[in-house]
């Protein structure tokens, strides 16, 4: 941006010496202020194009760390849900009533883990057939 902040007005002077009726330039120097007009513009043309070329990059670079963010918050979102469900089951089972019928039950440890390990390879299981995971 600075670079095309110095050129601009370099190429208006050009072009004003150029078209101009002054008296201190003459002919045969209006053919060197040409050259030096074109020459402007090509290095203004070289300027856009590196300027759209940062700009693609920067753009290209915003997305591919967007795509990163993105594949980090997806596994984070799998993993959450998860372990939801389990946490509810130990919030339900960590109650202390005493009218709880599975807790008098001689398995009643062993199913509640039997019931979350099934929940949690069955989401494994659902989120790597959906590749999720």
């Amino acid at each position: 941006m600075q670079l095309r902040r110095f050129v601009w007005p370099e190429r208006d002077v050009v072009n004003s010496l150029l078209h101009g009726d002054s008296h201190f330039v003459r002919p045969e120097t209006k053919v060197y202020l040409r050259d030096l007009y074109d020459h402007s513009v090509q290095v203004m043309d070289l300027i856009e194009s590196y300027r759209d070329l940062a700009t693609s990059l920067m753009d290209m670079y915003l997305s591919s760390v967007g795509l990163r963010t993105n594949e980090i918050m997806r596994v984070l979102t799998v993993i959450s849900s998860i372990f939801i469900p389990l946490t509810f089951l130990v919030g339900v089972y960590g109650m202390n009533f005493d009218n709880m019928p599975e807790l008098r039950t001689r398995w009643g440890y062993f199913i509640c883990w039997g019931v979350m390990v099934a929940i949690a390879v069955g989401q494994l299981l659902y989120f790597r057939r959906r590749k999720w995971l």
